[in-house]
């Protein structure tokens, strides 16, 4: 897979399939600049987590991966799944999980 080619899909739009392994897709109804921000402070959780392990710091590590776990749940990727969920149900879930993400702020 090339970096600019979006990964496959399941047929059902589920899940994506990188490297053979199934992954929750994200929910596609999350508009794309909300999807950048959960993005950018997923990706901001995870440098948190490296960072706090390589320190030995297991409180910072904890809070990193709750973070993490915050956007990978308002994104769709974790929790109930989103195509169980209403259209409600969905966008209360990216908006609570992006409004509580900014405002803990950056790592």
């Amino acid at each position: 897979m090339e970096a600019h080619q979006p990964p496959e899909k399941t047929p059902d739009g589920h899940f994506v399939v990188i490297k053979g392994r199934k992954w929750r897709a994200t929910d596609p109804l999350v508009p794309d600049d909300v999807g950048a921000r959960l993005r950018q402070h997923l990706m901001s959780a995870r440098r948190a987590v490296r960072s706090a392990t390589s320190a030995g710091d297991a409180s910072a590590e904890r809070a990193a991966r709750a973070r993490v776990q915050r956007a990978k749940v308002a994104l769709g990727e974790r929790g109930t799944p989103w195509w169980e969920q209403s259209d409600g149900e969905r966008r209360r879930r990216w908006e609570e999980g992006l409004a509580d993400l900014d405002e803990q702020g950056p790592a």
